[in-house]
């Protein structure tokens, strides 16, 4: 049955990352006037820019990417007009210790089979290994991954007979890049959902955009489009205490609306969510079952080129790159000649200890480990950014502890913690902001929801089902 949708109130939303912004222009759409509290002087959360005082440049806190398959995300970026600012990559560059580089890219065949020829000719994995892969996701298109949420992908990928050395080449650098968490503590629905959904069910899905842009540019148009609904972005508000109708500020100033959206991160909900709220809403007692990981993004600024060329392309540089058994895993090409380049260590607890200049050696050990281009080169200046509490951490059994945007009490609650279904990302966090306005509304959530891409025709024969 579709829920009529109540008249758009007045709305008050709390935080101003992915999830409230997300949340935000929905309801501003939808002809709701918006009140949108930020704690700090910008947007984006935990996904945005800062102007470095080293570099003089804009600087993201983390390289973040957005994959064919997340259709929410890109949906926002299209009411943000900002979709036309991420080029995208059909293709990976895998490179191992020694500079050998294997191009994973998608092909010719129908999917799920799209990535077979070039996957048969990457150099970094034996036949035996890539039978072993084969093998396993043939398990992975029939599970259903909810099945497997009591346990971690290392013991999955142990029962389909995976060994130690392929689990470290090709399994690892995919589920702890996207689920934040190795193979041995990452639940394994979280990880099943990527090979999925990201590889497996559709044949762009797995296709990588870049913001083109510094972070912060891709959200310059909200302030504008929640205005023209009558509505307004307040920066530089933290707030205190919230209630079902109200807000109060850490200097005392008091907002009320109709309804009210609690898009903070996990660890700030319990801290400023009103405890005459909380004794009356189960979702929040269920809050304490979340814990955190780490991720270090690290900018790196050479006095030549370091990364190797594309085949056959002399002169232009791969975009990016995973370093194979390496714990730096990802480096993403920042200017054209690649002279600023920038690392990604995901899962980062062993890095978050150390000072900038010891990150700096470690990420240039790995660089030139496996790009012969960066051995000769000087590096003239490292800027290392660390987000300790950069995503919740899905360890088995957490998924029962995701709360719905609605509950027992009147407040909406927005933020890639809640049940979206996806780990920790762009795409969860603007999943659960369609989802938070879809409560506010009266709607059901998939009124506002963009669908997963659809499973390819042979993935559906094979028995892959979408999300």
């Amino acid at each position: 049955m579709v829920t009529a949708p109540r008249a758009a109130p007045d709305v008050l939303i709390v935080g101003g990352g992915i999830a409230g912004m997300a949340c935000a222009l929905r309801l501003s759409q939808a002809g709701a006037k918006v009140t949108l509290l930020e704690t700090r002087k910008k947007l984006g959360g935990r996904a945005t820019s800062f102007k470095d005082v080293r570099s003089d440049r804009w600087l993201d806190n983390c390289q973040h990417v957005v994959l064919g398959c997340c259709t929410n995300y890109l949906d926002l970026l299209e009411r943000l007009g900002a979709r036309e600012k991420i080029i995208w990559h059909t293709s990976q560059f895998w490179l191992e210790s020694g500079g050998r580089m294997s191009v994973v890219e998608r092909g010719p065949l129908p999917v799920p089979a799209h990535f077979s020829a070039s996957f048969l000719r990457a150099a970094f994995l034996s036949p035996g290994e890539k039978f072993q892969i084969a093998r396993a996701c043939s398990r992975i298109m029939r599970v259903d991954r909810r099945d497997h949420a009591a346990q971690t992908f290392a013991e999955f990928l142990k029962d389909t007979g995976q060994t130690p050395r392929v689990i470290e080449r090709f399994w690892a650098p995919v589920v702890v890049s996207a689920c934040n968490l190795d193979c041995a503590r990452v639940s394994a629905s979280s990880a099943l959902h990527v090979f999925q959904e990201g590889f497996l069910a559709a044949r762009s899905a797995a296709d990588i955009g870049v913001p083109g842009v510094p972070l912060l540019d891709l959200y310059e148009r909200a302030e504008s489009i929640i205005a023209a609904a009558g509505g307004r972005v307040v920066l530089g508000a933290g707030v205190e205490t919230l209630d079902e109708t109200s807000a109060t500020t850490t200097d005392g100033e008091r907002f009320h609306a109709a309804a009210v959206v609690c898009a903070v991160p996990v660890e700030r909900v319990r801290r400023i969510v009103s405890p005459d709220v909380q004794a009356r809403d189960d979702r929040f007692a269920r809050l304490d079952a979340f814990t955190h990981s780490p991720i270090l993004g690290v900018h790196l600024t050479f006095d030549r080129p370091v990364l190797p060329d594309l085949p056959g392309r002399t002169g232009q540089p791969i975009p990016h790159a995973v370093l194979v058994e390496r714990s730096t895993q990802w480096i993403f090409r920042k200017d054209d000649p690649g002279c600023y380049v920038h690392a990604v260590i995901s899962a980062a607890d062993d890095w978050v200890d150390l000072t900038e200049a010891q990150i700096g050696d470690r990420v240039l050990t790995d660089l030139r480990a496996c790009s012969p281009r960066a051995q000769d080169a000087t590096l003239v200046g490292v800027r290392a950014v660390k987000e300790k509490l950069a995503t919740f951490a899905p360890v088995p059994g957490l998924e029962d502890s995701r709360p719905e945007p609605a509950g027992p009490s009147r407040l909406v609650l927005a933020g890639d913690y809640t049940n979206t279904g996806w780990p920790a990302t762009m795409e969860g966090a603007t999943r659960s902001g369609y989802a938070a306005a879809a409560a506010v509304l009266g709607t059901a959530p998939e009124q506002s929801l963009v669908p997963s891409l659809p499973v390819a025709p042979l993935g559906r024969l094979l028995g892959l089902k979408s999300a």
